[in-house]
């Protein structure tokens, strides 16, 4: 012990040793920040994005030829599943422009499901294998995929004006069906698919306060909407006004009418059929342009009829007339 006064005396160095500092400084930093998903590999949002891209490099290969160019919104957000075997296959063999096409693991295959992938082959369509769960998944809990789901830009629709001048150009009487309130996409495929089925010319569908075209409709058409044109107009009344100045016929349908389709002498024109809406069927403004406000006789017993139903029942009507006034 030091003296009161005297200072306490130091301690002796130890020798120099070589440290550890550093040394697990990797470590320490970690991995850095999680790659976003679309930059995983076996991630399904990569696996899309390496789609893609291989599709791009193969239309770049082909001078952008084959399908109709497809827009910037059309590659984002708004994309579209087409499911089932039968709407898949039909939208192939119309070549739909789709940026791949999805297979279940172990899928039991059958002749669509071959022709498919033939076609997704042919036309350079990137396809994407993915477990079962994971098309649950992406298609949603209510949908029916059957193991196939095709991814598809969102709808170009046509110009009902120019979609209605074609028509006149095919045949000297073509059939439209305008759907006036129409708020379900499964009634709006259905009528598609039934305008398509009686040899109709498309379909034409309001900008506001309607169905569009979607994987929905897409699945109940049965992939009818591949080879039938869904045209959207800016304005109903309007439209209707242009398709009779070039000679269409324009029909309004509605259930309290007192003139019923089949007396009607309504199959040699140029044909409009207007549909509305189950609950407050036609509007006021399309209901005073139509030519003709016709109904279907149906039991007393029975409120109405669904839109699409209605709609097909008239388009068989129209279709039987023509067809023994071809006979006669």
């Amino acid at each position: 012990m030091a003296k009161k006064g005297h200072p306490t005396p130091r301690k002796a160095k130890k020798p120099a040793t070589v440290g550890t500092g550093g040394h697990g400084r990797k470590a320490l930093e970690g991995r850095g920040p999680t790659p976003k998903a679309e930059d995983r590999g076996w991630h399904p949002a990569g696996k899309r994005k390496a789609a893609k891209e291989r599709l791009d490099v193969a239309r770049a290969r082909k001078g952008g030829t084959g399908a109709p160019k497809r827009t910037a919104r059309a590659l984002g957000k708004d994309a579209e599943m087409v499911t089932g075997r039968n709407a898949v296959l039909e939208a192939l063999r119309a070549r739909i422009p789709a940026l791949s096409l999805t297979l279940a693991t172990r899928i039991e295959m059958d002749d669509r499901v071959r022709e498919s992938l033939t076609l997704a082959n042919r036309h350079g369509v990137p396809l994407l294998e993915v477990p079962r769960p994971e098309l649950d998944r992406v298609t949603g809990p209510d949908t029916v995929h059957q193991g196939i789901a095709l991814t598809i830009p969102a709808y170009d629709y046509p110009h009902p004006i120019e979609m209605a001048d074609a028509a006149l150009k095919r045949t000297a009487a073509p059939i439209i069906v305008a759907l006036d309130g129409v708020m379900d996409p499964r009634n709006l495929g259905a009528i598609v698919r039934s305008v398509a089925a009686f040899g109709g010319a498309g379909v034409i569908v309001p900008q506001r306060r309607s169905a569009g075209v979607n994987a929905t409709s897409w699945k109940t058409s049965a992939g009818a909407i591949a080879r039938t044109p869904v045209a959207m107009a800016a304005n109903m009344t309007q439209t209707l006004k242009a398709l009779k100045d070039r000679g269409f016929f324009v029909v309004g349908l509605d259930g309290g009418a007192t003139d019923f389709v089949p007396n009607a002498d309504i199959a040699a024109a140029p044909l409009v059929i207007v549909v509305g809406s189950e609950g407050k069927g036609l509007s006021r403004l399309v209901t005073e342009t139509c030519d003709q406000i016709l109904g279907i006789p149906i039991s007393a017993k029975t409120e109405s009829l669904n839109a699409g139903i209605a709609a097909s029942v008239v388009l068989y009507e129209v279709a039987r007339a023509r067809f023994l006034g071809r006979k006669a």
